[in-house]
């Protein structure tokens, strides 16, 4: 099968098609293409896991009146123009589109050329371009149930799940996730603000790690991002010494499904790969959504969760030292809440999710070549 992705922008949309393109690569040989932009993080992100990138010149549409605006239309017309010469040139079997400015005009080719579409919505609030495309895809899949109310009626939506959740399992059973030091036995509390870091919830956190130390026969570790490492390990270089093997600042992980693994309560932004992760492994959450996204998705991702009891929802504006801290204790002094929360979370998790996804391409592309085959 032949396949080209359109996605980019933001990680978000970019991990689970590079997820979905390992897995038609590797389980079915599929040739799989990638379609972004020139500006998106997929121009590092896509080459570097060894897919070809085809790049289209676009800019994001605003809401309002105003010379970027034209310029991304005009831009928006040539991108489909030129996708359309793409897809004679490639001949895929199904094109999907992950989300992001980019996906628009190539699903738009692609519908114009009368060859099956896809897309996938990751978030729990679908963006505005998947929303535009849904009434005439072939499919759309979605990552959360609760997510078809917000699609025209008469789009064939199908549940299948994040496909990052399906490599999260994966990574988790790696043995590579080794942190020298960390204790057998001890909890495990994660803290995690994106791969970039989260300045807010990065202060609150450090202010809050001697209490939780002191009050815990815990172990933390903590995920600062790069951006905010030198200053965070800084702050609580002291806190080492006095409790050793019971802290560990990191930049980052290679491999953080492997911490999750063990981890019994994570404090985390609400972003729809860390969710897919910490569903698809079944681990307890406080999540601290962002404020700084399209249409607040990541307080609606953080509330599916809340409201099921998978999680706990701390919004930034309620966020303080003392807060955080009262409520790391408390559920890690509660193991039977935290089995519940564990086990709820579970249920709203996709392991399989990859799976799930690439079945719809299979059906949704021979589902093409039956029609296309009788027509002949």
């Amino acid at each position: 099968m032949r396949v080209i992705l359109a996605g980019g922008g933001t990680g978000g949309h970019i991990y689970p098609a590079l997820a979905l393109a390992r897995h038609l690569r590797d389980m079915y040989g599929s040739e799989v293409l990638f379609v972004g932009t020139e500006r998106g993080m997929e121009k590092d992100i896509v080459p570097a896991a060894g897919f070809e990138l085809v790049r289209i010149p676009l800019v994001g549409l605003e809401r309002r009146l105003s010379p970027r605006l034209g310029k991304a239309v005009l831009l928006a017309g040539r991108g489909v123009h030129q996708a359309r010469r793409l897809l004679r040139r490639f001949r895929p079997d199904v094109v999907v589109g992950t989300g992001g400015y980019v996906a628009g005009p190539v699903v738009l080719a692609a519908l114009l050329s009368r060859l099956p579409t896809v897309i996938h919505e990751q978030n729990a609030i679908p963006g505005f371009t998947n929303v535009t495309l849904a009434r005439w895809v072939d499919r759309v899949c979605v990552s959360f149930p609760d997510c078809e109310q917000f699609f025209p009626r008469g789009s064939r939506v199908a549940v299948t799940g994040n496909p990052r959740a399906s490599e999260a399992v994966q990574a988790a059973g790696k043995k590579d996730d080794f942190i020298p030091g960390l204790l057998k036995g001890a909890p495990l509390l994660l803290c995690v603000g994106g791969s970039h870091g989260a300045a807010r919830l990065n202060d609150t956190f450090s202010e809050s790690v001697e209490e939780v130390l002191s009050e815990l026969d815990a172990q933390i570790v903590y995920i600062t991002g790069q951006r905010y490492f030198e200053q965070v390990d800084k702050k609580l270089g002291a806190l080492h010494l006095r409790f050793p093997h019971r802290l560990h600042v990191l930049p980052f992980h290679p491999n953080l499904p492997g911490i999750l693994a063990r981890t019994n309560l994570v404090v985390s932004r609400a972003g729809a790969t860390t969710l897919s992760e910490i569903t698809a492994l079944g681990v307890p959450a406080i999540l601290v959504p962002s404020p700084n996204v399209t249409k607040n998705h990541q307080e609606f991702n953080a509330g599916l969760l809340a409201k099921r009891d998978a999680a706990v929802m701390l919004r930034e504006t309620e966020l303080d030292k003392l807060k955080l801290s009262s409520m790391i204790i408390e559920l890690l002094r509660d193991r039977d809440r935290l089995g519940r929360m564990s086990a709820a979370c579970s249920e709203l998790g996709y392991p399989d999710a990859v799976k799930r996804l690439s079945a719809v391409l299979h059906d949704v592309a021979e589902k093409y070549n039956k029609r296309k085959h009788r027509q002949q």
